[in-house]
């Protein structure tokens, strides 16, 4: 049984399209580093945080409060001590409170004498999630935890299903440096939706799903819409129409929202084109005066993973 471990927990993207709180995936290369050891005295406790200003208070720390559940569930003899080395920006919209909530509860699992299920483990980092967003929701730490692309197939009881990973498409995100708050993205979506926009939706899921088990390239395409979220919520992000058409032009296959936002994703089957994309969006958000960060990925098939 380890005494300390150092894991990686990658970035995410969430809701990724037509998958609203049910879909999302692991980035590869881009994620946290965080260290866990083993300490007499009970609970959780914070001893380092670097990258980012964030509390050292485990109950005010989503990496605290999902490690602290996660103790308690298994009845722990013994505390925990966590470094987190932030290299996802916070408030960037790719999974950067899902990462230390899914790091924390896999780290602590690795000391655990009897370890818990990968599912017993989402349900953990959720507790985490839901201090940074207000509610407890999946769709960011699980492809954290699984890797690859995941679906929450339910909620009551959580149900995650691991998707057919692919290693040919390519994944571009721009993060312009504004603040979208997730609970004020989350006031912005209607209590109601038109039943035809729903079906569509139910469709493009349905059709997205399909397709990674066929690797039906055009089905894969065609079913990585929105008409529920994004129409409301890409108010939020300035020249968000510009960015979607330079995401077009230069043949990417979906272009979207990251989570709540305000990084944007696109996907494409060959390299180049994110590249140039990144490139000719970065100059947009610039000739308006806006820093931006790009990344550029591919779908990670591993999840958080001892370094």
């Amino acid at each position: 049984m380890k005494k300390e471990v150092r894991i990686f927990c990658p970035a995410t993207v969430a809701n990724v399209n037509c998958g609203f709180d049910a879909l999302g995936f692991a980035l590869e290369g881009v994620g946290d580093e965080m260290v866990f050891q083993k300490t007499t005295q009970k609970g959780i406790s914070i001893t380092a945080i670097t990258g980012a200003d964030l509390p050292s208070d485990p109950k005010k720390n989503v990496a605290g409060v999902a490690g602290q559940s996660l103790l308690d569930a298994v009845n722990a003899d013994f505390g925990v001590a966590i470094e987190i080395h932030k290299k996802i920006r916070p408030g960037s919209g790719i999974g950067s409170s899902s990462a230390s909530a899914a790091g924390a509860v896999y780290g602590i699992n690795q000391l655990l004498e009897h370890p818990v299920s990968p599912l017993a483990l989402t349900r953990h980092a959720m507790k985490g999630e839901a201090l940074a967003s207000g509610n407890e929701h999946a769709d960011n730490v699980a492809p954290c935890l699984y890797g690859g692309i995941t679906l929450v197939s339910g909620y009551t009881p959580l149900q995650i299903v691991a998707l057919p990973s692919l290693d040919s498409v390519f994944v571009g995100i721009i993060h312009p440096h504004i603040v979208i708050h997730t609970k004020q993205a989350r006031a912005l979506l209607p209590t109601q939706v038109p039943l035809k926009d729903a079906i569509t939706q139910a469709q493009k899921l349905a059709g997205f799903v399909a397709s990674l088990y066929e690797w039906d390239k055009a089905l894969f395409s065609q079913s990585l819409k929105d008409v529920l979220i994004t129409p409301h919520r890409k108010t939020l992000i300035p020249h968000y129409d510009q960015i979607e058409s330079c995401a077009i032009h230069h043949n990417c296959i979906a272009f979207g929202i990251s989570g709540s936002g305000p990084s944007l994703f696109a996907l494409a089957f060959a390299k180049a084109d994110i590249d140039q994309f990144l490139e000719s969006s970065t100059k947009i958000f610039k000739k308006h005066q806006l820093q931006v960060d790009t990344y550029s990925s591919s779908i990670s098939g591993q999840g958080c993973h001892i370094i």
